[in-house]
């Protein structure tokens, strides 16, 4: 196969994959341009890392749930009750911040425990028995925080969210440690896409060419690089970011890898084929959900470390973005269908858009707006190359 009938099999056969890569590189450029190049100075990229984090945290449980089949409307009210435990423990209770923080995430663990009994074991179906948690989580956090805010948390707290590993290998003008990060990253890529590449060689797979499958991963590592370049230039390595890269490669890893992922995309793709496959579907459907609320104890941690307290309106709508950026991403309504790290670059697009629309002043309210367009557009995309392939079988 050539080159240029693989680039047209990208734009044509291969859409559903590769649109949303395409997708977010246009709305960068885009907003690049609208914000005379703001969005991509040194300092914006490190505020976009810190201000949406807990959004591609909770993208991460969220691509899990929509993959089997389930919907959580949960995590936004979770995220603000694992952050008021955190912050009743520590400012008040005066404990160290780290006891706050595992606090939190065995939080969202318990309440991801409730939650998945209700749907494995009782077999209540799950937009159900997470309206009720959305419901119930927030209630909760006002009861635990006695209708009132809490703030400030101590410095080790904030550093979660807040804090940066700058000058550990030194560095003029830029953070050696964060180029070190940015290579060992890049080298991981590689070899995880050669070792890709050699296994469906070695089982009679079709492979790209060797000259796509140079200028992918080419490409691919001058984007990181880059990237790294920039937060090295700014202020050093993110703590934040450094969690989200370890879940991230983990959670790529359990979708990919394991016995439980292959499981997960068996219930959503065909439920009774699974059940007759031997898969245990109550089992898996109650770890997801534990999964779910684990992360978004993370997400509730990470979010209040940020915001340097806890209120009892935090997470309003949170279980919204993390849903968009999965069905942006290229996850299926009907579930069987979505890849982590397309719910990454589909928070994202999220993120960008809320970032680019800020700095150019635009309303809360048109944001919203926007938002929601993309939405529906993404979801119309889906459909669009359902049937598309469909017609074509």
């Amino acid at each position: 196969m050539t080159i240029s009938s693989e680039l047209k099999d990208i734009f044509t056969k291969n859409l559903r994959t590769s649109g949303i890569y395409i997708a977010f590189v246009l709305i960068v450029l885009l907003f690049t341009v609208l914000t005379n190049g703001l969005l991509l100075s040194p300092t914006n990229i490190t505020n976009i890392v810190l201000q949406y984090s807990y959004v591609l945290v909770l993208a991460l449980g969220m691509i899990i749930v929509i993959v089997g089949g389930h919907i959580d409307l949960s995590v936004g009210s979770l995220v603000a009750l694992t952050g008021a435990v955190s912050a009743v423990l520590v400012i008040k209770g005066g404990m160290p911040w780290w006891v706050g923080m595992l606090a939190g995430i065995l939080t969202g663990a318990l309440c991801g425990v409730w939650q998945g009994f209700w749907v494995a074991i009782v077999g209540i179906p799950s937009f159900i028995v997470t309206l009720a948690g959305m419901l119930l989580f927030r209630g909760l956090t006002y009861e635990v925080l006695n209708n009132v805010s809490l703030s400030p948390f101590p410095a080790g707290y904030q550093k979660i969210a807040g804090g940066f590993l700058n000058g550990l290998l030194g560095g003029y003008g830029f953070d050696t440690f964060t180029l070190v990060i940015g290579v060992i990253a890049v080298a991981g890529l590689v070899v995880s896409a050669w070792r890709t590449r050699q296994g469906r060689v070695k089982y009679g797979q079709q492979v790209e060419s060797m000259a796509m499958f140079l200028g992918k991963n080419l490409l691919s590592a001058a984007i990181i690089l880059w990237f790294f370049w920039q937060i090295a230039t700014s202020r050093g390595m993110p703590i934040v970011l450094i969690i989200l890269g370890v879940l991230i490669i983990a959670y790529h890893v359990l979708t990919t890898k394991t016995v439980f992922g292959r499981h997960v995309y068996a219930i959503g793709g065909n439920l009774s084929a699974a059940k007759l496959s031997g898969v245990n579907i109550k089992k898996i459907n109650f770890w997801i959900f534990i999964n779910m609320g684990m992360l978004a104890g993370v997400a509730g941690v990470v979010f209040s470390s940020r915001s340097n307290g806890a209120q009892p309106g935090a997470g309003n709508m949170f279980e919204l973005d993390a849903i968009a950026a999965c069905f942006i991403g290229g996850a299926s309504t009907t579930g069987g269908v979505g890849r982590v790290t397309g719910a990454i670059v589909g928070g994202l697009v999220m993120a960008v858009l809320s970032n680019g629309m800020q700095l150019m002043g635009v309303g809360a309210s048109t944001q919203q707006i926007v938002k929601g367009i993309v939405l529906l557009l993404a979801v119309a995309f889906d459909i669009y190359n359902k049937r598309r392939v469909g017609q074509g079988s």
